[in-house]
C-alpha cells in the first residue's frame, strides 16, 4: 500500500498572498512542511501540490518534489483529486502548507493501518482541547463522534453544550485529512450541502452525504498556522525559542 503526503500550497491569500514563500531563517515556508512531512514515517512520497509557478520554481530550487495543479481548483479536496490522476497511491494525506511546525504526529495519525479501497473513505486526525479560549474560538473547528471514533458533526461553536454535565472533553479537527481515491472521486462529483453552507467547513460535505469519516485522535504538540504577517513572527519566535532556527 502507497500512501503519499501532499502540502497543498497555493500563493494567493486573502490576508498573506505568498505565505507559501515566507522566510523562516534562511528558507521559505513551504520547505519546513515540507521536512515535517518527510519526518512522519507513515508516508512513502511526500510531495508539494501548488497552482503557482513562483512556488514550483522555489520547490524545484530546493529540490522538493512538487506537482503543478489547475488554479481553477476551488478547494484542497479538489486539487488532491487532481494529483491522484496523475500519481498512483492507496490513500493520500493532505498536510496544509501553512504549518511549518506541524507535527509529524498528527500525519501519521491519519494513516490507518487498514485502508479499505472499494467504498468512500476518508479519515481525520483530531486533538483535545484543553484551553477553554481554543474552545469558543470559531476558526478551531470542534468534532463529535461515536463510540467507533467515527465523525457525527463538526462545528464552529462548542459541540455539545454542556448543559446537563460539564465532565466532557472537547477535540478538534488539526487539518489534516486521508482519503482514497473513491471519496475523492465523490468530492469531485458533488455539490456542497446544506451544512457546509452554514458552517463554512469543507469538510462537512462528506457527512452531509453521509460518507464515513474516520476520527483518528493524537497527542500532539500545538501547532500555528500562519494566516497573517504576525503570525509568521509568532511561529518565527517559537521556532528561535526551540533552536530551529
Amino acid at each position: 500500500m502507497k500512501t503519499l503526503g501532499v502540502v497543498a500550497s497555493r500563493y494567493a491569500s486573502t490576508r498573506f498572498p505568498g505565505k507559501a514563500l515566507a522566510d523562516i531563517g534562511g528558507k521559505p515556508m513551504v520547505w519546513w512542511v515540507y521536512q515535517q512531512a518527510l519526518k512522519a514515517e507513515k508516508l512513502d512520497e511526500v510531495i508539494v501540490a501548488t497552482d503557482d509557478k513562483r512556488i514550483e520554481d522555489i520547490c524545484i530550487q530546493y529540490g522538493l518534489n512538487v506537482i503543478m495543479t489547475s488554479p481553477d481548483n476551488k478547494t484542497t479536496a479538489n486539487r488532491m483529486y487532481e494529483v491522484s490522476n496523475s500519481i498512483h497511491a492507496d490513500f493520500y494525506i493532505t498536510i496544509n502548507g501553512d504549518e511549518p511546525m506541524i507535527d509529524p504526529a498528527a500525519i501519521n495519525a491519519a494513516v490507518p493501518d487498514d485502508i479499505p479501497q472499494n467504498v468512500e473513505y476518508g479519515t481525520n486526525t483530531i486533538c483535545v482541547m484543553d484551553d477553554p479560549v481554543d474552545v469558543m474560538d470559531a476558526s478551531n473547528i470542534k468534532v463529535v463522534f461515536n463510540d467507533k471514533k467515527e465523525a457525527l458533526y463538526m462545528s464552529r461553536t462548542p459541540i455539545p453544550y454542556p448543559y446537563g454535565t460539564l465532565d466532557f472533553t472537547y477535540y478538534k479537527h488539526v487539518g489534516v485529512l486521508g482519503y482514497n481515491k473513491k471519496m475523492l472521486e465523490f468530492y469531485q462529483n458533488s455539490v456542497p450541502e446544506y451544512y457546509k453552507k452554514v458552517e463554512s467547513i469543507d469538510t462537512l460535505r462528506f457527512l452531509d452525504y453521509g460518507k464515513k469519516l474516520q476520527f483518528f485522535i493524537a497527542d500532539i504538540e500545538k501547532s500555528l498556522s500562519v494566516d497573517t504577517p504576525k503570525d509568521l513572527e509568532k511561529v518565527r519566535r517559537l521556532m528561535r525559542d526551540k533552536n530551529l532556527i
